[in-house]
């Protein structure tokens, strides 16, 4: 699972990406100061889109410019890597900087819009079905987030081992419907044994398999599960 320095520096370099799409020139000190970070990390930030294979070309004392011609590829993103700038997305839309946070929105729907068709289904999918908060309560964390989130968008049926409050474990068959991030990271998900939607908390999950078994999508939003079961 990304930190909140990860997430954030995959925000940014998103967002970058998208300053020099739209602009001839920028320079280190303007990306710097609008992204509240020192010339440094820019440079860092900078030298990490080259390495990730983006023809970033430096223009001495005027500043970075992209290569002519060049926009991001579809095949840029696995879909792993568009769940974790989805997940990021969350994280953004707590910043208070309003121009960060349309910079970051805009960069989402290019590369939404990059995406492989069935891709660009899951990203919608996994963005209506995620709530950021901010997680206070570091130490609890989980590996399971990249597979859940194959999970819900692929609509896998998930076997778990799970350890309730007394530690003791139940193996369930689960149909995962969306991820919450209050104090811990929350899983909302069908369970067949109990026959109706829980919270499971992913540090609880001690075991997770994703099965070859699909299940049929549930027919409601977010949104609409608050306000039928809360």
């Amino acid at each position: 699972m990304m930190n909140d320095k990860e997430t954030k520096r995959i925000s940014r370099l998103t967002a970058i990406l998208l300053q020099l799409q739209t602009k001839r020139l920028i320079t280190a000190t303007q990306l710097a100061d609008k992204f509240a970070v020192s010339v440094r990390t820019i440079y860092r930030d900078i030298r990490a889109l080259e390495e990730a294979g983006v023809p970033v070309l430096t223009d001495e004392g005027k500043g970075y410019t992209l290569m002519e011609g060049y926009s991001v590829p579809p095949v840029m993103f696995t879909e792993a890597q568009a769940s974790a700038l989805i997940l990021a997305e969350q994280l953004v839309l707590k910043n208070k900087d309003s121009s960060f946070i349309k910079d970051y929105t805009e960069a989402i729907e290019k590369i939404k819009a990059v995406l492989r068709y069935g891709q660009k289904d899951m990203a919608d999918l996994l963005s209506e079905r995620t709530r950021y908060d901010q997680n206070t309560n570091r130490e609890r964390s989980s590996n399971n987030l990249s597979n859940l989130q194959f999970a819900l968008t692929n609509f896998c049926v998930t076997k778990i081992e799970y350890a309730n409050e007394q530690n003791k474990i139940s193996t369930r068959l689960i149909e995962p419907f969306a991820l919450l991030s209050t104090d811990n990271w929350l899983l909302v998900a069908f369970c067949r044994l109990r026959k109706e939607f829980r919270f499971f908390r992913l540090d609880r999950i001690k075991n997770l398999t994703l099965l070859a078994e699909k299940f049929e999508p549930h027919k409601m939003t977010l949104q609409e599960y608050f306000e039928r079961y809360h």
